[in-house]
């Protein structure tokens, strides 16, 4: 007799069950205890949009999270990464970032640890970059985004409301956002007296929880079952080094790599645009980073670290002068991003390394805009005055 056709479907349907139904404490039990110091400098996307990884990190006080964008992957030896892990000075950073991670997409980060972050010490990294005239967009936000850190956002009732609602006329304008209908309902509930949508939220809310709880199952899943395993670790031969030998062997090093063009772009990275430099010459004559949404966006990201009592230090990162010259992108229209970002995170009591004066400072710059040799050596620094509880101020960009 011949078994029935559904037969596999039904043993497909009992296994999902029983995963589904494995209770979350048993799942944590079976997770590495080496998972999170393995997830550090992996820059895994599950790990990002994910919770358990960064809860965990947060939680402990060796580990000093460093967020930003496609920076944190741009890794010699100088790099943070690397250079804390040689010189062994009682911390472990974590990079949180990658390519179009901007202030939204952070800030839908930060909002799912706020009980995480109180007295926390981080680094931000900023990037001038992300200050265009339209802001972020679908192409940055999308690949980044996560449905759990979304559910999570939109069943928080600890943040701030006036925080929150900011945060949703944005978030709303965003496809996986508007899109959902269970999470767009929720979002727009909280935005209007309106008694209709108030009252489908309010059926809706037990489906979202179920939602956000097999999302956090997932994440287990993926954390349990490991990340992308990358090799990170360079030869640093950074240790017992003063920050001025370590600027003079980033800057040698820069020389070296950077031999076929007259921008201090390194070799790899300029043979990828040789072709286009021609037509790239005064492209940007009308461009400027002063003007931007993403002021606003990255004023919610101070809103709630600072709600949160998060003890912040952010990095503010030039751009490639010689290069942005060679464009035409205006150097007031650089200025002014450079003025309007420090005066906007020294309003709200938080810390600042700004290195706006480097942009012409050869091998600063590992390509067009993302921070390089000499720039990790100050950034290095930075962190390490931040870490020992010494003020980062304008007197930082001199290591020697």
């Amino acid at each position: 007799m011949k078994k029935p056709l559904f037969s596999p479907i039904l043993i497909a349907f009992l296994v999902l069950a029983i995963i589904i139904a494995i209770p979350n404490k048993w799942i944590e039990k079976f997770i590495p205890k080496t998972r999170v110091t393995q997830a550090a400098t992996e820059l895994n996307p599950f790990m990002f949009q994910g919770k358990y990884i960064q809860q965990n990190m947060l939680e402990n006080q060796h580990y000093l999270p460093i967020y930003g964008s496609s920076e944190l992957a741009r890794l010699d030896r100088f790099h943070p990464a690397n250079y804390f892990k040689e010189t062994k000075e009682g911390f472990t950073p974590f990079l949180v970032g990658r390519g179009g991670t901007e202030s939204l997409i952070h800030l839908l980060n930060f909002a799912e640890h706020t009980k995480d972050l109180k007295g926390k010490k981080l680094v931000f990294v900023l990037s001038p970059q992300w200050f265009q005239p339209r802001g972020t967009d679908e192409s940055h936000f999308v690949p980044n985004y996560s449905s759990l850190q979304g559910y999570d956002f939109a069943l928080n009732q600890t943040i701030d409301p006036v925080i929150k609602k900011k945060a949703i006329m944005r978030l709303l304008t965003f496809s996986p956002i508007e899109n959902d209908p269970i999470l767009s309902t929720l979002l727009k509930a909280e935005m209007t007296n309106d008694t209709m949508t108030k009252r489908e939220a309010a059926l809706l809310r037990p489906l979202a929880i179920a939602y956000r709880n097999l999302l956090i199952k997932k994440d287990l899943y993926y954390t349990l079952a490991g990340g992308i395993s990358h090799k990170r670790d360079i030869n640093a031969k950074v240790r017992d080094k003063s920050w001025g030998q370590l600027e003079v062997q980033a800057e040698k090093m820069g020389v070296h790599n950077s031999t076929n063009n007259h921008f201090y772009i390194n070799n790899y990275q300029y043979n990828k645009i040789k072709k286009m430099v021609p037509s790239l010459r005064n492209s940007k004559v009308d461009a400027s980073y002063g003007v931007s949404p993403e002021y606003s966006d990255f004023q919610l990201v101070l809103d709630l670290l600072k709600e949160s009592g998060a003890k912040p230090l952010f990095i503010s990162v030039p751009v490639n002068g010689t290069w942005y010259d060679y464009t035409g992108f205006p150097l007031q229209g650089r200025k002014s991003y450079y003025t309007r970002i420090k005066n906007q995170i020294e309003s709200e009591g938080f810390q600042i390394a700004d290195f706006s004066n480097h942009e012409y400072d050869p091998y600063f710059m590992k390509d067009t805009i993302h921070i390089g040799w000499k720039g990790w050596v100050y950034t290095d620094k930075a962190i390490k005055d931040f870490y020992d509880g010494k003020n980062a101020d304008n007197e930082v960009a001199q290591v020697k």
